[in-house]
C-alpha cells in the first residue's frame, strides 16, 4: 500500500526548494512596491495612487471650474476602477494632494476638514468635496491626443495612462517621499519660477553644470515657508549627486512688549513638522527644565502659525534663546534628499538635479512630437473629407441621385467619382441641412488652412530646434503662471546663513551658582557654597591641610595641572559638595601614582600661560589648547625623570621673574619666550645645583610683587631689579632681601 500523501487537484506536483520559492516571491513583491507603489517616475512626479486619482477625477469632469464632487464618489471610482487596495490608502494620498500645508502646488482643490498643520485628521470622506487644480489641468494637458501609452487596468475592462502629459514639473515642484523594499525616496518640493528659468537655461545650454543651475533654483521651496541655513556648497554637492539633506529653521522675530521687555512670535515652522506636537515638546521640555532660558510658551494660532516664545530675562539674548532651541527641538530639522525615482517607467534611479531636469525635458519632446503626429493624422482625415465634400458639391445633383435610387449608394459614389471609403462614408452621413453650407469657397479655406497647419507641424516633427522652441515657449507659459509674482508662486522659504552662535546645551541647563573649590595638600577636592574669604574653619583629614582655594560658578571648568605635564579639565557642578572632606581628586582622573597635583585655577577662553619644570625648561601655551576632553587629561609640557613639571602661571605681562632653590633670582622679557601648543620648551633659567622653584609674570610698570609667610605683599620696583635683569637661560643672582624662604612668589593665580 502507497505511503505517499494524497494531494487535493490535479498533478503533476512539481517540488520546488523553499529558499528558491521564497526568493521569487520576495522578489516579485520588491519589484511590484518599488515600481506600482513607493517612488515616483521622473516624467511626472507622480507614484501610481496619485496618477490614478487625477485621471478618475478627470474622468468624473472634475475640472478647476466644475463643481465639487463628494470625496467618497472619487475614492470608489478610483477603488472600482484603477486602485482595487482601500478605501483608505486612496482618501490619505488623495488629502495630502488636497493639504497646502504638505503640498507646494496643490493637485486637488478640496472644500471642508482636510486636515490641519497641528496635525489633526480630516473629515471623512462622506464629509468632503473636492475637484481638480489648474495644476493637474496642466499635468493632464493633452492626454486625449495620443501623448502618452494607456494600459489595461487591473481587471483589463477600463484603461489607464503609464505616464501623465505632464506640462508642469511635477516632481521638482512638489517633491515626493516614500519607502520602497531596500531604498526610499525623499524629494523636497521647489519654487516652479526657480525650476522654469533653469530648464530654459538647460534647453539652451546643454552643458551647464549644477553650480550654474543653482544661480537660477535657490534651493527647496517648502510650503511652510521657514528659512533655510544650508551653505551653498554643501546644496551644490547634494544637487550633484542626488543625495544630502538641507537644515530648515523656523522663521521668528522679536517682538517688544515694553518697559525693555520681549517676546519672540514663530511663524512659520519646518516641513512636515506637527505644531501641536512641536508645542508639546517645547512645553514638555521646559516643565523638566531643559530650557534655562526660556521662560513661557504659549500657542496663539488661529489661521496662521503664532506660537509665542518669552525668555526668562529680558536680558537673554533672543539669539541664543533660539539656537537652543534650534537644537533641542524640531524648530530646526535636516530634511533628506534622496532624489531616487523610476526612470523609463520602471528603473529605479538615484539622480542628480540635472538628470531629473533632462529627462522630464525628454519627456517633454515625446509628448511634443505624439501630439503633433496625432494632430497631424487628424489633419490628413479632415482634408482628404474636404476633397470628398468638394466632389461632392461639384456634382451635387449626381451625388442625390446615386444616393436616393441605387442600391449600393457608397460603392456607386466610389466608383462613379473615384473616391475613398472615408470620402463615401462623410458624403453619405451628410445631413440634408448641410448641404446649404457646402459652399466651394468655405471648403477651399479651411483647405488651405489645414494644409498650411500640416506644413508647419511637419517641419516642427522634423526640427529638433523647432521642437525646443516650442517646448521653452510652454515652459514660459508655465512659469507666467505660477510666477513669483503671484500668491501661489512667490517663494515661501527663506534662505540664511546661520548666525555663528556657539551654545553648550549642557552648560545651559547648569544653574549659574558661586562656589569655592577647596584643594588638599593630599590631593581631596570639593565645592564649597558661595566665595568663602575666611577659610580658616574648613577642617581637613587629619595630617591634611590646604594647598589651594579658587573661587567659581557652577557653570565653569576647572583646569588641574599635574607633575607629569599634563593637564585634566573638571566641571564645576560635578565636584563633591563641601561637606565632609570631599574626594580624592585621583578617583576623578587618570593619573599615575607617582604625579602629584601642582596647580588648579578656573579656565579662562583666551587666556595665555607659561609651564615650566624643575629643568628650568618651560614655554608659553594657549589656555584653549590645554583643555583636555578625557579623563586621561592633556599632554603639554614634556618632562624627563628625573624632572617633573612645578610651575603653571598666568602669562600676563612684559616680563618674567624666575627663581631656583638655589635662591637665584632672573628677570627677563617675556618676549624671549617662545609660545608653543606642546613640547619640552626652552631654558628659562639655567642650573648648575638646583632646580627651578618658581615664576611670575609681571608688567615693567608694576614692579614684581611677592608674599611673605605672613601673607604680606612686598613690591621692588623696576629701577629696584636692574641687578636681576638679564637674559632667558642665564643663572641669576641670588635673591633680594626678605624674599620667601619657600623660594615661592605666592600664588599664580
Amino acid at each position: 500500500m502507497s505511503t505517499k500523501p494524497i494531494l487535493p487537484g490535479p498533478g503533476p506536483i512539481e517540488p520546488v526548494p523553499l529558499q528558491v520559492a521564497l526568493e521569487e516571491r520576495y522578489l516579485a513583491y520588491a519589484l511590484k512596491t518599488i515600481m506600482d507603489r513607493a517612488l515616483p517616475d521622473v516624467r511626472d512626479g507622480l507614484k501610481p495612487v496619485h496618477r490614478r486619482i487625477v485621471f478618475a477625477m478627470r474622468d468624473l469632469g472634475l475640472t478647476p471650474t466644475a463643481a465639487y464632487m463628494k470625496s467618497a464618489r472619487v475614492v470608489g471610482d478610483t477603488m472600482g476602477k484603477l486602485h482595487p487596495h482601500g478605501d483608505g490608502a486612496i482618501y490619505d494620498a488623495m488629502v495630502r494632494l488636497a493639504q497646502d500645508f504638505s503640498s507646494r502646488y496643490p493637485l486637488v482643490d478640496g472644500q471642508g476638514n482636510f486636515g490641519n498643520i497641528d496635525g489633526d485628521n480630516p473629515a471623512a470622506y462622506r464629509y468632503t468635496e473636492a475637484r481638480l487644480t489648474t495644476v493637474s489641468e496642466a499635468l493632464l494637458e493633452g492626454i486625449d491626443e495620443n501623448a502618452v501609452d494607456f494600459r489595461d487596468n487591473y481587471d483589463e475592462k477600463e484603461k489607464e495612462p503609464t505616464v501623465l502629459p505632464a506640462a508642469f514639473p511635477n516632481l521638482l515642484a512638489n517633491g515626493a517621499s516614500g519607502i520602497a523594499v531596500g531604498m526610499a525616496t525623499n524629494i523636497p518640493p521647489h519654487n516652479v519660477d526657480e525650476i522654469c528659468q533653469a530648464m530654459l537655461y538647460l534647453i539652451k545650454h546643454p552643458g551647464a553644470t549644477v553650480e550654474k543651475l543653482l544661480d537660477f533654483v535657490q534651493g527647496p521651496d517648502f510650503p511652510t515657508g521657514g528659512v533655510l541655513v544650508e551653505p551653498k556648497e554643501t546644496m551644490i554637492e547634494s544637487y550633484r549627486t542626488g543625495r544630502g539633506s538641507f537644515r530648515l529653521r523656523a522663521k521668528w522675530h522679536r517682538e517688544e512688549t515694553g518697559r525693555g521687555g520681549y517676546q519672540i512670535v514663530v511663524t512659520e515652522i519646518p516641513f512636515q513638522v506637527r505644531k501641536g506636537s512641536l508645542y508639546e515638546k517645547i512645553a514638555e521640555l521646559f516643565q523638566e527644565k531643559k530650557l534655562p532660558l526660556l521662560g513661557d510658551v504659549r500657542d496663539e494660532s488661529a489661521e496662521h502659525v503664532r506660537l509665542v516664545l518669552e525668555p526668562r530675562t529680558r536680558t537673554v539674548d533672543p539669539v541664543v534663546l533660539m539656537e537652543s532651541l534650534f537644537k533641542l527641538t524640531e524648530l530646526e530639522i535636516k530634511f533628506g534628499l534622496n532624489m531616487n525615482v523610476l526612470t523609463a517607467g520602471q528603473i529605479p534611479a538615484v539622480l542628480g538635479l540635472k538628470e531629473v531636469m533632462q529627462l522630464w525635458l525628454e519627456h517633454r519632446q515625446e509628448v511634443l512630437i505624439r501630439r503633433t503626429e496625432h494632430r497631424l493624422a487628424k489633419i490628413a482625415h479632415r482634408l482628404e473629407v474636404l476633397a470628398g465634400y468638394l466632389i461632392a458639391f461639384l456634382n451635387i445633383d449626381e451625388v442625390i441621385r446615386i444616393v436616393r435610387f441605387e442600391d449600393e449608394p457608397k460603392a456607386k459614389l466610389m466608383s462613379t467619382f473615384g473616391l475613398s471609403d472615408v470620402q463615401a462614408e462623410a458624403i453619405l452621413n451628410l445631413r440634408l441641412r448641410s448641404l446649404s453650407r457646402l459652399e466651394e469657397q468655405e471648403i477651399r479655406a479651411e483647405h488651405d488652412k489645414l494644409t498650411g497647419e500640416q506644413r508647419d507641424l511637419r517641419d516642427l516633427v522634423a526640427s529638433d530646434e523647432k521642437q525646443w522652441e516650442t517646448i521653452s515657449g510652454e515652459i514660459r507659459g508655465i512659469r507666467e503662471r505660477w510666477s513669483k509674482k503671484t500668491d501661489i508662486g512667490k517663494r515661501r522659504s527663506l534662505i540664511e546663513d546661520a548666525p555663528t552662535v556657539d551654545i553648550d546645551i549642557d552648560q545651559m541647563m547648569i544653574e549659574k551658582e558661586p562656589v569655592t573649590i577647596v584643594l588638599s595638600d593630599k590631593g581631596w577636592v570639593r565645592a564649597l557654597k558661595g566665595h568663602q574669604d575666611d577659610l580658616s574653619k574648613v577642617e581637613f583629614k587629619q595630617g591634611d591641610g590646604l594647598k589651594r582655594a579658587i573661587k567659581a560658578s557652577t557653570t565653569d571648568k576647572i583646569l588641574v595641572f599635574a607633575t607629569n605635564g599634563k593637564f585634566y579639565t573638571l566641571e564645576a557642578n560635578q565636584l563633591p559638595g563641601g561637606r565632609g572632606a570631599g574626594e580624592p581628586l585621583r578617583i576623578m582622573v587618570d593619573i599615575e601614582e607617582t604625579a602629584d597635583f601642582v596647580e588648579i585655577f578656573v579656565h579662562q577662553p583666551g587666556r595665555k600661560l607659561i609651564v615650566a619644570a624643575t629643568s628650568g625648561h618651560g614655554f608659553i601655551v594657549p589656555e584653549d589648547e590645554v583643555v583636555a576632553s578625557t579623563r586621561k587629561g592633556k599632554q603639554i609640557l614634556n618632562v624627563d625623570a628625573p624632572y617633573e613639571a612645578r610651575v603653571c602661571v598666568p602669562a600676563n605681562g612684559d616680563h618674567v621673574a624666575t627663581v631656583g632653590d638655589n635662591r637665584k633670582l632672573l628677570v627677563f622679557a617675556l618676549s624671549e619666550v617662545n609660545e608653543m601648543a606642546r613640547g619640552k620648551g626652552v631654558y628659562l633659567q639655567r642650573f648648575k645645583d638646583g632646580s627651578l622653584s618658581d615664576v611670575r609674570v609681571f608688567a615693567k610698570s608694576d614692579g614684581l610683587t611677592w608674599l611673605d609667610p605672613a601673607g604680606r605683599t612686598f613690591t621692588l620696583s623696576w629701577s629696584e631689579l636692574k641687578e636681576w635683569i638679564g637674559e632667558r637661560a642665564q643663572s641669576g643672582r641670588t635673591v633680594p632681601k626678605g624674599f620667601p624662604r619657600s623660594n615661592k612668589f605666592g600664588p599664580g593665580f
